[in-house]
């Protein structure tokens, strides 16, 4: 609610984020307005204008995510002053908000070159079909400090080396004084050379080279070493913190864009800070040292040189901010062309099966067509401003050759000071020329510096307690109390209430899309539930390590996943310390120890990617034996037998029967037959609980249990297939 409910005055709007839900989670067309002097929520164009002035100093604009939901909040140092929320595609939109809000707070701190006033520089570089876009600041780069801290002494070394290695660069053209002056043009006038003289000029020239050469060897090296240390250290964080992030991140993320970034932008990071950071240091140096020996040698042409220098400095400022903008598109173009790739290479079976060659190949070549149109507009600019740059270093150096020739011909220097301030300017322009290329990769690496600071700035949304609480090896009760979730707008788990005993077992049953999924996904903490509480032996799960927490249960999907290795490795997986002996031993609970001998090399051999060379009910039982090697307290089973022939479930189910005791077992299954050991059968519908208890007293209540097991035994009649069910039924009534 605001603060102060107004009409509001006309004001140019800064920016705008489309809103799509209400304070209740429904949808709600509205929008929210940034403009100078406050944040207007606009409804209609009936309804008056929600308003609520920024003009405290303390406030902020806070952008969080959870379970499909994005929030914003204004907030000062004491309470929440509004929140709105959004579904996960106004995100882009949201970000560009904050960021304007953050600009207009603090114009020169955080966004030093982002004039308010001005139209967003997102607008010069229209996208069809593409959300709002912020652009990356040159001031990212400088967040990379936290990576390059830990080297500063090596750092350090090497700004001296560059230092040294610059200034013995610099000896050769101030030589060139003397020899002219006191050598060559003397002896025009008939004195002879004085050999000793030449020896000792033409000794410092070649000492200066040599000292040049191994300073800049050196730190060449040094730095070198240092920036693949930084790189292979934002590679690490990077992906360490991706591991850590929450299931939902990596919903709305493709696996080409993460691989990009984690990849080619670190690689671009390292390339900026071995080379062209070193270059650029050694630009500003050899400029800042050669105008102070100009200026030494003559303040009027000096003066002169510089003359084409603030040209050079307004083009190098008006075309970074349209190449910032232009990389940022560049690099999230590329992702698109590396998502098809990633989509498209581990499914190639079903492309091939559905004869969708064509297709996916028209699908990369638009998608790389649109790369190709992105960096044409970049290199429109580009190609512009580099031979500007070098038209206007070629008209310095004329600019100095007629001042110098007159000032030769007014007697005010000579020839040899013309000579060596020459030398100086040959070396001064071409540095200015290096420095203005490597504006283009400056805002590459900005670029791909933000790309990786969006992965490190996202928290996750299952966050570990500051304080967690121990786990110990009691018996595992689970309790459920009014545990509620939504994902985006929509309800999907309403007041469940469920008590789980010490190594008992329940089944979920219901329909399709009826929660039971998501309510072991919250079991095993993949989320956190909106509403309500689930209990570990009376203490809440939030309070343990999330680590911690989930090396206590033993997870068994209806498609397996193998890692790329060996059956050994993935067996192993969970405990990578094991010994062949205990691998051997789950193996063998599992019902998998028969058909891994009958491999070409047992246990050692490779599995394939994601397990291809093995057929589903082998990959499920090695599965099943990776789950018992860990022995957890707590065992997840999601529809483990659902995808393989009855033969292949019996050998699965008498594995699992292994598995199940003396663990608190949490089992879904459509194939009523899976449950038949179930101490409580649990049925959900539409999200809620209707019915709990044994198989044979819900058949008996006639309610929805009693139809899911009537139509099963329809399908089972009308496929031909053994009436499993009625298997199970004996079972359990016995």
């Amino acid at each position: 609610m605001s603060d102060a409910p107004d009409t509001a005055t006309p004001a140019p709007i800064l920016a705008s984020l489309p809103l799509d839900l209400s304070a209740d989670l429904h949808f709600l067309p509205q929008e929210l307005r940034l403009t100078p002097h406050a944040l207007l929520l606009h409804i209609s164009d009936q309804a008056p204008e929600t308003v609520w002035p920024i003009d405290d100093p303390d406030l902020e604009l806070r952008l969080t995510d959870h379970a499909g939901i994005g929030h914003l909040q204004l907030v000062d140092r004491t309470r929440t002053r509004a929140q709105w929320h959004f579904t996960l595609s106004r995100m882009p939109a949201a970000q560009a908000l904050v960021t304007r809000f953050d600009a207009l707070r603090h114009p020169r701190i955080d966004h030093p070159d982002t004039n308010i006033d001005e139209k967003p520089l997102a607008a010069e570089w229209p996208e069809e079909g593409s959300d709002a876009l912020t652009p990356p600041s040159t001031w990212t780069l400088f967040r990379l400090w936290r990576f390059a801290r830990p080297y500063r002494a090596q750092l350090l070394l090497g700004f001296i080396l560059t230092l040294a290695a610059t200034a013995a660069t610099l000896v050769p053209p101030y030589l060139t004084m003397p020899l002219m002056d006191d050598v060559l043009i003397p002896y025009q006038n008939g004195v002879p050379i004085q050999a000793t003289t030449v020896m000792k000029y033409l000794g410092g020239l070649l000492g200066a080279a040599l000292v040049a050469w191994s300073l800049g060897w050196a730190r060449t090296y040094i730095l070198a070493r240092v920036s693949e240390r930084i790189g292979a250290d934002i590679r690490t964080t990077t992906y360490n913190h991706l591991l850590s992030l929450s299931l939902d991140y990596f919903g709305s993320k493709r696996t080409g864009d993460l691989m990009a970034r984690i990849g080619s932008e670190t690689d671009r990071i390292n390339i900026f800070l071995s080379l062209h950071l070193l270059d650029f240091a050694t630009d500003v140096l050899m400029i800042t040292m050669t105008v102070i020996i100009l200026f030494s040698i003559n303040p009027w042409l000096a003066l002169v040189t510089l003359l084409p220098l603030p040209l050079i400095a307004w083009m190098i400022h008006l075309v970074r901010d349209r190449l910032r903008t232009g990389f940022e598109r560049v690099d999230r173009m590329w992702s698109q062309v590396t998502n098809i790739l990633s989509d498209t290479i581990p499914g190639i079976r079903v492309v091939k099966a559905f004869s969708q060659e064509g297709r996916e190949a028209d699908r990369f070549h638009q998608a790389n067509q649109q790369n190709l149109r992105i960096n044409d507009r970049v290199n429109r600019v580009w190609s512009l401003f580099a031979p500007s740059v070098t038209a206007l270093t070629e008209l310095g150096l004329l600019i100095v050759w007629a001042f110098g020739i007159w000032q030769v011909s007014q007697g005010a220097i000579t020839v040899g000071v013309l000579t060596a301030f020459l030398a100086y300017i040959g070396r001064f322009y071409a540095r200015m020329d290096s420095m203005s290329r490597i504006v283009s990769v400056t805002q590459k690496t900005a670029a791909g510096a933000k790309r990786i600071f969006d992965i490190l700035d996202h928290s996750a949304s299952v966050p570990d307690p500051q304080h967690p609480q121990p786990l110990d090896g009691r018996p595992t009760a689970i309790r459920l109390r009014q545990v509620g979730f939504r994902h985006g707008n929509r309800g999907i788990l309403h007041d469940i209430d469920l008590d789980i005993e010490p190594g008992s077992m329940i089944g979920l049953v219901g329909h399709s899309g009826s929660g039971k999924t998501t309510l072991v996904n919250l079991i095993a903490r993949f989320y956190d539930v909106s509403s309500g509480s689930i209990q570990l032996d009376g203490t809440d799960i939030r309070q343990f390590s999330v680590a911690d927490y989930r090396r206590q249960i033993g997870l068994v999907l209806q498609e397996p996943f193998l890692f790329f290795g060996t059956v050994a490795e993935n067996i192993a997986y969970g405990n990578p310390n094991a010994d062949r002996a205990a691998i051997i031993q789950a193996a063998r609970a599992a019902h998998a120890h028969e058909f891994i001998l009958k491999l070409p090399q047992g246990y050692d051999s490779l599995v394939g990617e994601r397990g291809q060379a093995l057929s589903g009910g082998e990959r499920q039982r090695i599965s099943i034996a990776r789950a018992l090697l860990i022995d957890p307290r707590m065992l997840i089973l999601d529809e483990a037998t659902a995808s393989v022939d009855t033969e292949t479930e019996r050998e699965i189910q008498q594995a699992l029967d292994n598995l199940v005791q003396g663990r608190t077992t949490i089992a879904i299954a459509h194939r009523l037959s899976t449950l038949r050991q179930a101490d409580k059968l649990v049925v959900l519908d539409q999200g809620r609980i209707v019915e709990t208890g044994r198989h044979d007293e819900l058949l008996a209540r006639q309610g929805h249990y009693y139809r899911l097991y009537q139509a099963q035994l329809k399908l089972n009649e009308t496929s031909g297939l053994p009436d499993t069910s009625t298997e199970g039924t004996s079972h359990v009534a016995a």
